[in-house]
């Protein structure tokens, strides 16, 4: 452990393991709400479980010295007792239990409700937004404010058209209407079956507070008047008992409270009577850390279980951005979410920025070139459906913005941000420098250090082998490709990474590496096709293949690729609900074997691999990264610049190993000028993607503390 914690300087990291219970002999404590050294808010809910020898109304309890005996009542299953522990002090507390002559011990570690927990010092500065959330002017510097119910009912008549006011009056999701219990019953309520089979009034209680600085917001069905579902009592009619967490998408970097848009009045989930939780800090475009989500994950299902009770399930699903953190929560804090659900996919940001900024890099050495290069030449360097979409939509917004210093949110004045010249302390806004609490800071700079590299990158190989592209146009591509220096600028130099850099990323799980509980717990990645597109097929497979290095199979993941629209005949299909069964047959599995032989032998007939037509076909056969069938023709797999530049399909190369430059390695000769032309490019050679890259390593732990 001193080793580990040596290599990674700046960075502190304390490994973790959870799970565990504090018991004497007949009787255990359990603590429900979190892990007991991860308390927040001075609260938990606490679970005792007495033998057979132990008589409940013997019990007592302490905190600190301080009775607490009348916050534990019986629980919903014998010979037990639940309560939620209130006023813990910041820091250590001890919780004594008493049961006759036995006796448990437990030490809660309490934190600020506003954190952090693990994540680290808080970002500075940070931009309240509360007011632009329609939820007032916050009450601190953490953002804080008071909880904030209201009442929504599905409508029965069709949206009606809204003007903008200055009314501070809540505003209704589409679809909804703020709904008054004072008022007489409207007659434009719906009603709702939901997935357990009870017919109720479609009321929505949606709760809306801060946690971890973040707006958090939890929604799900209830009567108003009638009791709300707690830790004792259970799920009320409405709610089926499981929990869905909301992860939204985007990648920019923070120092910004966020809003939470769409929010967690899902009329899809809802309607089958789930729970949903989300926040403004699990929404990617707000703050693109998974840190900083996976802490702030941790904080609202803590809320929840100690006002709500214990979900059955906790499933997360995210899309684009919110696909990487559900993906990275599971393999880096598990048990947090139960199963995922990610869409429109990627592994994780880390792998992900290579390819994208290459697309600047790539854009500059093509408009450069005294060579002619044709779209179809540019399209098959870039290893996309399409070069295209370099110059569109996301690809545009993201690259070279992900590595620009002064990629800051609007919301952050100029004033703070870093210039070289004007502000050389000021605000850095790269995704590197928004995780500086992981990475740590370069000696030298004083910046975030940056595991981007792409030094022995032949760009364009597969083309060139190919015969798509001549020598000349090969060897003056990778003259001139170039990178990124420490602020973002595209300089001569290619990018080399910091080597500290490397090893945390790996280690601590910044790169997707299938560890933690990704290869046990049930995936279902569901992706519209959408190609040529920053949301390309190709990340599915990337997952897809990173299991498989990691455990040998990818039998807890099922696949699902669909059309771009689906046609008004056919629906498609609901990973949540998939999920929900596929875990209810694991639970319900008392046979022997691991998590991840449960979850291979449980899945629900309808979840195997699949796509669908665009006149709403199911077809049923395994989707593979270049495999035969009706589903590849439908829907072609690409790559990018990196797989086009022999780049494995897991495409978690950070940086290359390097070997010599070997003439065996072309299927098209150079003349003598050009191959002393190319070992002068490559003067310490070039990638040998046969071989793990500098400092790839599997994942060192769980629970990590920064």
């Amino acid at each position: 452990m001193k080793k580990f914690f040596a290599s990674i300087p700046m960075c502190a990291l304390t490994l973790l393991f959870g799970g565990a219970a504090f018991a004497a002999q007949g009787l255990e404590v359990r603590v429900l709400s979190s892990r007991a050294d991860m308390v927040s808010g001075g609260n938990a809910l606490i679970e005792i479980t007495l033998g057979d020898s132990a008589l409940s109304d013997r019990v007592s309890a302490t905190l600190n010295s301080q009775t607490v005996t009348n916050a534990f009542r019986q629980g919903r299953t014998p010979r037990s007792l639940i309560g939620r522990v209130e006023g813990m002090a910041p820091g250590k507390n001890t919780l004594e239990v008493r049961a006759d002559k036995l006796r448990a011990r437990v030490e809660l570690i309490n934190h600020p409700s506003a954190g952090p927990v693990f994540a680290g010092p808080k970002q500075t500065p940070f931009v309240c937004q509360t007011e632009a959330s329609g939820l007032g002017a916050p009450l601190d510097s953490d953002c804080s404010i008071k909880p904030v119910v209201t009442y929504f009912h599905k409508s029965t008549k069709p949206p009606a058209a809204t003007t903008a006011t200055a009314s501070a009056a809540p505003t209704a999701p589409v679809g909804f209407r703020v709904f008054e219990s004072s008022a007489p019953r409207p007659d434009d309520l719906a009603q709702v079956t939901t997935g357990d089979g009870r017919t109720v009034d479609y009321i929505v209680r949606d709760e809306k507070g801060t946690i971890n600085r973040a707006i958090y917001e939890i929604a799900f069905i209830h009567q108003p008047g009638q009791p709300l579902p707690d830790p004792w009592s259970g799920p009320t009619p409405g709610w089926n008992g499981r929990l869905i967490y909301s992860f939204g998408g985007g990648c920019s970097p923070g120092y910004r409270q966020g809003i939470v848009r769409r929010g967690a009045v899902a009329d899809v989930l809802l309607a089958r009577g789930y729970a949903v939780a989300t926040s403004s800090q699990n929404v990617f475009g707000n703050n693109c850390d998974d840190v900083i989500s996976a802490e702030t994950t941790m904080m609202v299902k803590e809320h929840f279980i100690e006002q709500f009770g214990m979900p059955v399930h906790t499933i997360g699903l995210g899309g684009s951005g919110g696909s990487m953190q559900v993906y990275l929560i599971a393999q880096n804090y598990p048990g947090l979410l139960d199963a995922i659900g990610p869409s429109g996919s990627f592994p994780d940001i880390t792998s992900l920025i290579t390819p994208v900024v290459d697309c600047s890099l790539l854009t500059r050495a093509f408009q450069n070139s005294t060579q002619k290069w044709t779209d179809e030449q540019k399209t098959a360097v870039s290893g996309f459906a399409d070069f295209s979409v370099c110059g569109a939509g996301n690809w545009q917004r993201y690259s070279p913005a992900w590595v620009r210093a002064d990629n800051c949110d609007p919301a952050i004045g100029r004033d703070q941000v870093y210039d070289p010249a004007r502000n050389s302390k000021g605000v850095r806004c790269s995704l590197y420098d928004n995780e500086v609490n992981v990475y740590g800071r370069d000696r030298k700079t004083g910046f975030a250090r940056r595991p981007l590299d792409n030094v022995g990158v032949q760009y364009g190989l597969a083309a060139f082998n190919a015969g798509k592209i001549s020598a000349d146009q090969f060897l003056e591509l990778n003259e001139t490709i170039g990178g990124f220096d420490y602020d973002g600028n595209l300089v001569r130099a290619r990018s080399v990474a910091d080597p500290a850099a490397l090893r945390i990323a790996y280690q601590t799980g910044r790169v997707n590496t299938g560890g933690g509980s990704l290869g046990s717990i049930p995936i279902i990645d569901y992706r519209t096709y959408v190609d040529p597109n920053i949301h390309d097929k190709i990340r599915t497979y990337e997952v897809q293949a990173r299991l498989i290095a990691a455990h040998g199979n990818s039998d807890n993941m099922v696949i699902f690729t669909a059309p771009r629209r689906w046609p008004a005949t056919a629906a498609p299909p609901e990973p949540a609900r998939l999920l929900d069964r596929w875990l209810d047959n694991i639970a319900s599995d008392t046979s022997e074997g691991s998590a991840a032989v449960k979850t291979a032998r449980n899945k629900p007939v309808e979840a195997r691999d699949a796509c669908w037509t665009p006149s709403g076909e199911q077809i049923l056969e395994p989707q593979t990264h270049q495999g035969p069938g009706r589903c590849n023709e439908l829907y072609p797999v690409y790559g990018d610049p990196r797989i086009a530049a022999g780049a494995p399909l897991t495409n978690d190369v950070l940086k290359c190993t390097l070997k010599p430059v070997d003439p065996q390695d072309y299927s098209h000769r150079f003349t003598d000028d050009q191959l002393t032309r190319l070992k002068a490019i490559f003067r310490d050679g070039v990638c040998d993607y046969r071989r793990p890259g500098v400092e790839q390593q599997p994942l060192k732990g769980t629970w990590l503390k920064y």
